[in-house]
């Protein structure tokens, strides 16, 4: 019973009645409108108990609804048991939008309050619009949490470091003004980032803000003449102060933002609305002009140079060998009993440390046993978890932070037994995969416009996913980065040499198990012809795929080919790395099909 959750909704329910709002909706973001937010913005989970990364929880005076997607439905319905707050399945046809829910709710003339600081400025102006078409206002000075998060952790304020050049391949100020010039071609004179991957990799650092990305609070300003990272002074040592003093950076502090805009004026300022607070986007658009693009830094930051590309396949063997070494303590440990979805979450860890230039994990590991697999994103811990036993599918969502590199892979193993109908759906998700991984495509290719090749074969058997098929993944930063993505939704964003994705299509049975293959790509020139430039993928991920669940004759001669090269691409580059008995492992699970 989510007693606290039911108590958390009175409180704000009497701020609400103080406050004359008639309704509050809280986001899922930060400052920053991060995926991944610092404890200090975590109110949404604080008050509704639901702990997925996605979601939306809207209340008025009688009535709560959590609104989140696919990936988190069934863990969802088991974080909200109890609690008054409905579900609402978001992104599917009959589940009604929030301003559309509001509407229905809300007599003419009342207010509905967010927190300007942390809602999406893009959504923001979207929401306000709707809503003033019924006479509803929405009011943006309230953050209800100072006052009834009696414990509310402080905004982290760790140090910061310089990220070696010998990694990054590219020193800040070379960044900086190529972001300027590009944001130049669209008329602007000054740039405004908030988004704090992006400020990472512009600046060269990297922080331990966020869990699992290696990043800081922070603001950033540049202009022709100007480069200002609006940090808390706290995290700036002395031995960065220099650094940023020899590349012509200015420090101020994090809390400037509001009097800095209030001096600045008649600038043409690029932003994306998007990836930036309601409240500072009010005030920057105050005394300037602003251009709403998509962020011209983060699809910079999108196109790995050499350095970082090679960074990726360099850190694709080490996190290879460590996966190795955990697949053959799995297939031990598992039939003597007593291994939980826990310790496997553990044990991978304690691999990937073993290796040079490890950072970190770069997100919870998934590991869902039988059942819990088809909870897309389901964290197993220490007190809630089960038991794995010899039989079934095993499916392990999992990643590394490296200094050199991030890592994201999946791979779902038969542990003994399984049913025809789990090999036909793994096979299927095999052959999407796979024929992903094929795709050539021209210059100027949509990742929807690729999309169908990971499900094509799934249609045809009328089955099907709802998550996307690929997302980016950053250079020792966040494991999903933008703009570019792979998914039936329409993204404008087009997809350019340099660029990692993901390859990750998946088939769920809820109540009985998930199949995912997750391998990371790299975006490559394939040929140049009459009809101009194509493209192509490098699969950067080095692990075998099992092939125990694989339906042979269900696979194309292509596709079998494909499977076999990969195969032998991964015995060849992580074999000399393996013991005698590591690589006769290796060589056993990479055969020829």
């Amino acid at each position: 019973m989510k007693n606290f959750t039911n108590e958390r909704l009175a409180q704000l329910r009497q701020y609400m009645e103080d406050n004359n709002l008639q309704a509050f909706i809280v986001p899922s973001t930060d400052a920053h409108i991060s995926e991944y937010i610092p404890e200090h913005w975590e109110a949404r989970q604080w008050l509704s108990g639901f702990t997925g990364s996605a979601g939306t929880v809207v209340v008025t005076h009688d009535k709560a609804g959590l609104w989140t997607d696919s990936r988190y439905f069934l863990q969802a319905e088991n974080e909200l048991e109890g609690s008054e707050i409905a579900l609402f399945k978001d992104r599917l046809p009959d589940t009604v939008s929030i301003p559309d829910w509001l509407i229905s709710q809300l007599p003419d003339g009342a207010r509905v309050g967010i927190d300007g600081n942390v809602y999406p400025a893009k959504e923001a102006q979207t929401l306000q619009s709707r809503l003033e078409e019924k006479n509803i206002t929405l009011v943006s000075d309230f953050d209800p949490f100072d006052t009834i998060w009696n414990d509310r952790p402080a905004i982290p304020g760790n140090p910061v470091v310089v990220h070696p050049l010998e990694f990054a391949g590219e020193p800040e100020r070379q960044k900086i003004d190529r972001v300027f010039a590009e944001a130049g071609k669209s008329g602007a004179d000054a740039v405004w980032i908030s988004s704090l991957d992006t400020i990472a990799w512009l600046f060269n650092i990297r922080g331990s803000d966020v869990p699992y990305n290696p990043v800081a609070v922070a603001h950033a300003f540049i202009s022709g003449g100007q480069a200002v990272l609006f940090i808390d002074n706290d995290k700036i040592t002395p031995a960065v102060i220099d650094h940023f003093r020899n590349e012509g950076i200015t420090i101020a502090g994090y809390h400037e933002t509001t009097d800095f805009w209030e001096t600045t004026h008649c600038l043409r300022v690029c932003l994306d609305s998007r990836k930036l607070s309601f409240n500072l986007y009010k005030a920057i658009a105050k005394h300037n002009k602003v251009i709403d693009i998509l962020s011209v830094a983060d699809l910079l930051k999108s196109r790995k140079n050499e350095t970082e590309a090679e960074g990726f396949r360099r850190v694709m063997v080490r996190d290879g060998v460590a996966l190795v070494r955990f697949f053959i303590w799995l297939e031990k440990a598992v039939p003597e009993g007593g291994v939980t979805e826990y310790d496997v979450c553990l044990k991978l860890k304690e691999l990937r440390s073993q290796q040079d230039n490890f950072a970190g994990e770069s997100f919870h590991t998934i590991a869902g046993y039988a059942a819990n697999g088809a909870i897309n994103h389901y964290s197993p811990e220490a007190e809630n978890c089960v038991e794995i036993k010899p039989e079934g599918l095993l499916l392990i969502d999992s990643g590394g932070q490296y200094i050199d590199g991030t890592t994201d892979i999946t791979r779902t193993v038969a542990l003994g037994a399984v049913t025809e109908e789990m090999k036909r759906d793994y096979t299927l998700v095999l052959k999407g995969n796979i024929n992903l991984s094929m795709a050539i495509f021209p210059a100027g290719t949509r990742g929807s416009q690729i999309d169908m090749l990971a499900r094509k074969a799934m249609w045809e058997n009328g089955v099907n996913y709802l998550h996307g098929t690929g997302h980016g993944v950053g250079y020792y930063l966040n494991v999903h980065e933008g703009p570019h993505s792979i998914r039936a939704e329409e993204n404008p964003v087009k997809l350019q040499t340099g660029m990692t994705v993901t390859n990750e299509p998946g088939i769920y049975r809820d109540h009985k198990y998930g199949i995912r293959t997750e391998n990371m790509m790299l975006v490559k020139p394939v040929m140049t012809t009459d009809y101009g430039d194509f493209y192509g993928f490098e699969t950067l991920t080095l692990c075998p795929i099992d092939a125990a669940p694989v339906v042979k004759e269900m696979l194309t001669d292509e596709e079998t080919a494909w499977l076999n090269a990969y195969h032998q691409t991964v015995f060849e580059k992580l074999s000399p790395c393996l013991s005698d008995a590591e690589t006769v492992w290796l060589k056993n699970k990479t055969q020829t099909l």
